[in-house]
């Protein structure tokens, strides 16, 4: 504890946030780019940009299901799993038959074979090449990755409660937390990052807590199992079958058995549901005595994320169980938890508006780490003068936020290039799509090794916004069709990945744009100060951004 509570919330804030920083920036990048999962997923398959998209037909579903069923039954193998009907909805327009394989060795599920329908019915695209596309980014933000998911999930909720304790006491000890809102002076040092960081703190304060608490919400009984195990102290596996009965299904019984026709089951699903549309039918352990077929409705744009289903025997067709149509107000509670932080009801206006708000939060954590690289540098920079190299933990942080401010975005770029430029029959495609991500973060680093000047940085966002802002020009490459098409066609969630990377792309230009004016100014040196910079150049001949960054004040007083 301190001398006065305000500095001891000081220090808690200081501390709670930057202990984490680095896998907190991650987190929220990833995240951010998760509100577009959907579209990410469906850049990456450019097979299917022409001929696959349609809309959803009310009309239409008893011939789809019985042209699915009958497409599946011919092709799948005799030893699947599971047939899948995937209907189109808003953020994926297309018609699927897909049916998933029996696990391999040391595989936790089975992979799925997909065939999407033309939109015209004239047949299948079979050839579409494996990506994990906007999947990744989704899986990453809480599984991370080249781990076990259960230890990253303990990462990500160690991380996640040091940000919600950041966030509290950086509340707290926030004096002038509205006046700061519109406080943005530039060219300041320190005083200029403060206040970016106060303003990309504060202007999505709303977001940040909800995004937070939520995020703790979701993997709540992981981290605190005890309710669990002592409600239920002899059988787990009873409380998930209380918790959500309808994934409870029997296993194989290896007895053949005639398989329902899907399309006979639609009049009951028309009785319970009315017109309400279908998203997805899953068939478990087809032409078995236990067969159950699953029919999920498509939710939309309600404030939930729990499935509506209808479950049916899939020999006899006897509706086995409905969704409850009214819930306790716990569960209600928890569902609405849960659709605010993955924001599946969200219009597209309104996951722009939580990708934004993402992205301040990256805006937040960034300016965060650079201020205390900021402060490090000004502790030591009287040593430094005098010709004394910077601390190793000094040279660690700035080498850290060089290789995860930069890194990040260029690992998405590297990302998405793989996905266009890597052979499609790759067999490994997916996985080095990821790997590339990967080694682009870690090209990062090596390249922070060697020099982090803003020279560096301004070089490194060069680099990163021509990479963007030549993505639509990949896409018009390497896809069947380019921007204009899909204007024509009102395929907007391709037009709308374009529209991203450039002004992704755009920013980091910019952003360079004003290193580089800042660069020129700092090699113009008047002829008085000549000796004596020359000096402090040989003196000092690794300079860091952070040095650059840093006023002639220091950051205490900028606090103040």
């Amino acid at each position: 504890m301190k001398e006065t509570f305000f500095r001891t919330l000081s220090w808690l804030h200081t501390w709670a946030g930057l202990l984490v920083c680095w896998v907190l920036l991650l987190i929220f990048f990833a995240g951010s780019l998760s509100y577009f999962r959907h579209e990410m997923s469906l850049w990456a398959e450019p097979e299917l940009h022409r001929g696959a998209f349609q809309d959803y037909q009310v009309d239409q579903i008893a011939n789809q299901l019985e042209k699915g069923q009958s497409y599946i039954e011919t092709h799948s193998a005799p030893t699947t799993q599971r047939w899948l009907i995937n209907f189109p909805t808003e953020r994926s327009p297309m018609l699927s038959f897909a049916w998933q394989l029996p696990p391999e060795k040391g595989q936790r599920r089975g992979k799925i074979e997909q065939h999407t329908a033309l939109a015209d019915g004239s047949g299948v695209i079979t050839d579409v090449r494996d990506s994990r596309g906007g999947d990744f980014f989704y899986r990453l933000h809480f599984d991370l990755h080249y781990m076990s998911a259960i230890t990253a999930r303990y990462i990500v909720g160690v991380c996640t409660m040091f940000m919600l304790i950041a966030l509290i006491s950086g509340i707290v000890i926030h004096k002038r937390i509205f006046k700061d809102l519109f406080s943005f002076r530039q060219n300041k040092g320190a005083r200029s990052w403060l206040d970016a960081h106060n303003v990309s703190s504060v202007i999505a304060l709303p977001y940040h807590l909800m995004i937070t608490y939520t995020g703790l919400i979701t993997l709540m009984l992981m981290y605190i199992p005890w309710t669990v195990s002592t409600a239920y102290p002899e059988d787990n596996q009873a409380f998930l079958k209380e918790l959500n009965p309808a994934r409870q299904t029997e296993k194989a019984s290896g007895i053949q058995a005639e398989q329902v026709r899907l399309s006979q089951l639609l009049p009951q699903v028309q009785a319970e549901w009315g017109d309400a549309p279908i998203k997805q039918v899953i068939v478990s352990y087809p032409k078995d005595q236990n067969s159950q077929v699953t029919f999920y409705q498509n939710t939309g744009k309600e404030v939930t994320d729990e499935s509506s289903i209808l479950v049916f025997n899939g020999v006899t067709g006897e509706l086995k169980y409905a969704s409850p149509h009214e819930v306790s107000g716990t569960v209600a509670t928890y569902d609405t938890m849960m659709s605010l932080h993955t924001a599946r009801f969200a219009a597209p206006l309104l996951r722009i508006l939580f990708f934004f708000c993402g992205l301040l939060g990256c805006a937040m954590v960034a300016s965060g780490t650079l201020m205390w690289a900021i402060r490090l540098r000004q502790k030591q920079q009287k040593a430094i003068d005098k010709g004394d190299k910077a601390s190793r933990g000094l040279r660690l942080v700035e080498g850290l936020n060089f290789m995860f401010i930069l890194g990040l975005p260029l690992g998405a770029a590297a990302f998405f290039y793989a996905n266009r430029l890597l052979p499609v029959d790759f067999a490994t495609r997916s996985a080095w799509e990821v790997h590339c991500f990967f080694i682009a973060l870690a090209a990062m680093g090596a390249w922070a090794f060697f020099g982090r000047s803003r020279r560096h940085w301004q070089l490194a966002l060069m680099l990163i916004g021509v990479l963007y802002c030549a993505l639509p020009v990949l896409n018009a490459f390497t896809s069947p069709s380019h921007f204009i098409d899909n204007i024509r066609s009102q395929q907007w969630a391709l037009v709308g990945f374009d529209i991203v990377a450039l002004l992704l792309g755009s920013a980091m230009l910019f952003a360079s744009t004003r290193l580089s004016a800042v660069v020129k100014t700092l090699q113009k040196p008047s002829r008085k100060n000549t000796a004596t910079a020359e000096k402090v150049r040989r003196k000092q001949p690794d300079p860091s951004y952070a040095n650059e960054l840093a006023s002639s004040s220091p950051l205490e007083e900028a606090k103040s």
